[in-house]
Formats: structure tokens, C-alpha cells, sequence
């Protein structure tokens, strides 16, 4: 049984990481993203609209021999807007655990007039960067996670459970998009059916009227990457029921799936600079739990008293 001095001990870890990352609210109109001074900058894709980036977080003393974990984040914002600093405390977090961290930016319909699928390329473009240039960054291939939230994690889900949209592009490559663990927050994963097939605006913003291409829930099959999802209770832009009915179809396909559900809490409540950072502690404790878990971190280096 583990000690209360242990827990506490634990739970100081996470605080003294918390309060060495500089307080900010809101995300949404820091792009280009101003948080990344300490990363390392790559462009993984050249389109007629842009040239899109990753942002490297490597762990201090890291040498690209010694392959690493890699997690990469997917921002939110609807496919309309949205910043990767919206993660940049997570991602400073996780490299200093010892994984490879990568903000990942990709086009929105608000800057780059595209549409969701063209998002979705995008993001399933990143993870087969990353692993094609392994070798380079120093990555196990092996051990990449794909996170995000909201619409970033529904953009994270689908890299792993969608079949289709794929950049044409990408047929240069030998990589697939296929993460190797997922770490969603209030991801979208099952879109109200009546109101995209129905409507005629849903369905040029998408880009599809294949609704089922596009929603992770109707593409659960087996062998799917081991997933963990923190979700709002009383989220009203996506419900928490869509989260539940993922989890339940995951598990009735044997795939390993953790739901937890956060009491009275909205959408976005996780994020960095809300509800006074406690959701964003627990929610990156138990993140960091799960990937110990899995095989991806080491555990912490706390006291073993029991």
C-alpha cells in the first residue's frame, strides 16, 4: 500500500513543475504560437497555403541515439482557429519526463480557408513526418502518442481509426499515421448525425457528406492504440455521453480504453491557466500514469515507503 508520504511527495512533483510554467488564460490569439522559444522548429509540409511546422520539445541531455517517446499535440479550435501553445505546458511537461514533445500546427478554415478532411491530412501527414525522420529527432517509432483536444482530439483519434484522407502526398513515404497510444481531452468522437448529414453548411465545412468517414466512433475496430480520455461532465459543446459511447465501443472491441469524467466541469477545462490549474495537474498526473502504464514513461522518482 502506498504511504501518504508518497502521495504527497508525488503530488509536489507536480506542483513544482505547475508553478515553474509561467501563468496565461487564453490561447486563441497567439498565432503564430509564442510560447516555442524553447523548441526546436521544423516544417513537415509544404502546401499551396502554407508551410505547416512542428515544434520540438526535446528532454534536457537528449541525444538522438538514445530513441525516445514521442508525444504530439493537436491544438483545438474547431478546425476554425485555434494555437498550438494551447499546449506548450503540456508538452514542456512531458519532455521534461523524458519524452520527445511536439506541438503540431495544421490548417483551419479561419486562416487557411480549407476544409475539416484537409485538417485531418494534415495531422495524419505530422505522424508519418515523425516517423520518417526518427533517425533525425531521435524517436522511437514505436512509442508515439498523439494527443489534442476538442477538435485537436478528435484530430488525434482519427489519425489512429480513420481510413481515408490521406495527403496523396504522403504515398512517398513507407509510414503510416498509426500512433502507438491516445491521450484525448473533451475530444470530438461522434458528432450528432442528424444535424451533419441534414445539413448542407455541416457538410461543405467538412468537406464529405460521408459522415461515417469522418466520426472515430463508427471506425472502432480491434487492435486499436490504448487510449485515455478526460471529458467534462457538464460539457456543453461536446457531450460527455459521445465520450462514454466511444469508451463502451472501444472496450467491446478488446481495445484498452480509460474514460474519466470530471464533475460540474465544461469544455476546455483542462487546459493550462483554468479552474486555478487543478484540472490541469490531475489531468496531466494521470496522463503521466497511464503512460508509465503502457510502457512509454518511466515511473517517478519518488519514495517506494510503503
Amino acid at each position: 500500500m502506498v504511504s501518504l508520504n508518497t502521495i504527497m511527495i508525488k503530488n509536489l512533483y507536480f506542483l513544482l513543475i505547475l508553478i515553474s510554467f509561467k501563468s496565461f488564460s487564453q490561447f486563441g490569439s497567439n498565432y503564430p504560437p509564442k510560447k516555442v522559444s524553447d523548441a526546436i522548429e521544423y516544417i513537415y509540409k509544404k502546401t499551396k497555403d502554407t508551410d505547416l511546422k512542428l515544434w520540438v520539445f526535446n528532454p534536457r541531455g537528449h541525444k538522438i541515439e538514445n530513441k525516445k517517446p514521442a508525444i504530439i499535440f493537436f491544438f483545438g479550435g474547431g478546425y476554425r482557429g485555434g494555437t498550438p501553445d494551447q499546449f506548450a505546458e503540456h508538452a514542456k511537461y512531458f519532455s521534461q519526463r523524458g519524452m520527445i514533445a511536439i506541438l503540431a500546427d495544421y490548417r483551419v478554415s479561419g486562416r487557411h480557408d480549407v476544409k475539416v478532411i484537409n485538417s485531418i491530412s494534415d495531422g495524419k501527414s505530422s505522424i508519418k513526418w515523425v516517423k520518417e525522420n526518427a533517425e533525425v529527432l531521435g524517436v522511437d517509432r514505436n512509442k508515439i502518442v498523439a494527443s489534442g483536444g476538442s477538435a485537436g482530439g478528435h484530430l488525434a483519434a482519427s489519425t489512429a481509426l480513420l481510413g481515408k484522407f490521406d495527403d496523396p502526398e504522403d504515398k512517398k513515404t513507407i509510414y503510416n499515421s498509426h500512433p502507438s497510444a491516445l491521450v484525448l481531452f473533451n475530444p470530438g468522437l461522434n458528432s450528432n448525425e442528424e444535424r451533419w448529414i441534414k445539413n448542407q453548411n455541416q457538410i461543405d465545412r467538412i468537406g464529405t457528406d460521408d459522415y461515417y468517414s469522418i466520426s472515430p466512433y463508427h471506425n472502432v475496430k480491434n487492435k486499436l492504440p490504448p487510449t485515455i480520455i478526460f471529458h467534462g461532465v457538464a460539457d456543453k459543446t461536446v457531450p460527455y455521453s459521445s465520450a462514454l459511447a466511444f469508451t463502451n465501443k472501444m472496450k467491446e472491441f478488446g481495445n484498452e480504453c480509460i474514460l474519466y469524467g470530471y464533475e460540474n466541469l465544461e469544455h476546455g477545462f483542462f487546459n493550462f491557466g483554468r479552474n486555478s490549474n487543478g484540472p490541469f495537474v490531475d489531468t496531466v498526473r494521470k496522463a503521466d500514469d497511464f503512460l508509465v502504464s503502457i510502457g512509454f514513461l518511466k515511473s517517478l522518482p519518488i519514495s517506494n515507503q510503503q
